[in-house]
């Protein structure tokens, strides 16, 4: 008995549903649902493997009254709308050609030849759909019990199929890896240069990914150790790597939940126009640009006030401030920005001309409120009266 017989999502109606619409026989669980089953961890999207080809499932789907979405149909992927989540179903395939970049596929007819496509053999294993029987061709079984992420075949052609398969290594080495395997390892190193020639969002999403799990310090280490980061990430020098440590070390201290962006920040230099320049490298989006720069902004008066930072700046970006720096952010957990209750038209009111002036004094009382600690519209309104005085 394996570890699917005992879980939940294979009993699904619409997988029920699927697999009747499809054949029992024709059709395999397969991927990250059937890998983290298995080692216990929470299972978000279920991929679904077929001998059928495209045309063939969308028709199946379409008399079985699943709707369907041609997401990847160059590919051989359809994805199956259901009500419990979307399926992703893919015919069997092979290569037939690739560059590192992209791949050339023809369809296949056997499970294994699926498989021998694959990167890792953690993430060949079949499931049957009514047995939940599990075909493992390349020893993923015995690699899960032994926490080893390990190439289908030679390191070195799964990485010239397709490039960004080194920092896949990486990544699904440090989620679920507990030792090294060493081919891997030297197959990566003596094949970084070739992630230069891949686009530069996979190459963000990669990082990113890693960057998210629980600690990426030890891993990002070895890489810049193997030549790996500074192919993707020049910026990242041994200082900023072990900054990397700290701030992940500071995240658990203070119970603060793990975040790509501020641990990207981490691995920078301390500079706005580096952090722009990586930002538009990596083709961030303008809010995780706008966030990579504040951080890069980081400067040790900052912390001095966290109320008054994460009222100025926001308290999302006050957290990664301080982390970055080594304060303290347990006071802005449960903290809810004030809103100021002053507005221009009271200054009008009081005698001030419509324009500059009122500005001006609007934020001259704000910034006296503001160090204040945010006193109630009654000091506000002395605030005032002695700004009014002033001027």
């Amino acid at each position: 008995m394996n570890a699917l017989t005992k879980a939940d999502w294979p009993r699904r109606a619409g997988l029920r549903a699927l697999a009747a619409a499809l054949g029992e026989d024709d059709i395999r669980w397969v991927g990250g649902a059937v890998r983290d089953t298995l080692l216990g961890a929470e299972v978000r999207d279920v991929d679904c493997a077929t001998l059928h080809t495209p045309d063939r499932v969308i028709d199946l789907c379409r008399e079985a009254g699943i709707r369907t979405v041609p997401t990847g149909i160059d590919h051989g992927t359809v994805t199956a709308v259901l009500d419990d989540g979307p399926v992703e179903i893919t015919t069997l395939r092979r290569d037939i050609a690739t560059d590192g970049r992209r791949a050339t596929v023809a369809f296949a007819t056997e499970w294994r030849e699926d498989a021998a496509r694959r990167d890792f053999t953690i993430n060949a294993l079949y499931a049957h759909p009514a047995t939940l029987e599990i075909s493992d061709f390349f020893g993923g079984l015995a690699d899960l019990e032994a926490r080893l992420v390990r190439f289908i075949g030679e390191a070195s052609e799964r990485i010239a199929e397709d490039h960004l398969r080194i920092l896949r290594y990486y990544r699904f080495q440090a989620r679920f890896g507990s030792q090294l395997d060493d081919a891997a390892e030297e197959a990566c190193a003596d094949m970084a240069g070739t992630l230069k020639g891949l686009s530069r969002e996979r190459i963000a999403a990669e990082i990113l990914a890693l960057l998210a799990l629980p600690d990426p310090h030890p891993t990002t280490e070895r890489m810049r150790a193997r030549g790996v980061l500074q192919v993707v990430l020049p910026e990242a020098g041994p200082g900023q790597v072990a900054a990397l440590g700290t701030l992940v070390a500071r995240e658990a201290e203070q119970n603060v939940a793990p975040d790509p962006l501020r641990r990207l920040a981490a691995l920078l230099p301390p500079s706005p126009d580096i952090a722009e320049a990586v930002a538009a490298r990596l083709r961030l989006s303008r809010a995780q640009r706008a966030r990579l720069v504040s951080a890069a902004e980081r400067k040790a008066p900052d912390s001095a006030d966290r109320h008054a930072l994460a009222y100025r700046i926001g308290t999302e970006f006050a957290v990664d401030r301080l982390l970055l720096l080594g304060g303290d952010t347990r006071p802005l957990a449960d903290w809810q920005r004030p809103q100021f209750p002053l507005k221009g038209g009271a200054i009008v009111a009081r005698g001030v001309a419509a324009g500059p002036q009122v500005a001006r004094v609007l934020q001259a009382v704000e910034n006296r409120w503001i160090a204040e600690g945010f006193p109630d519209a009654g000091r506000v309104e002395k605030l005032l009266d002695e700004e009014l005085s002033a001027t």
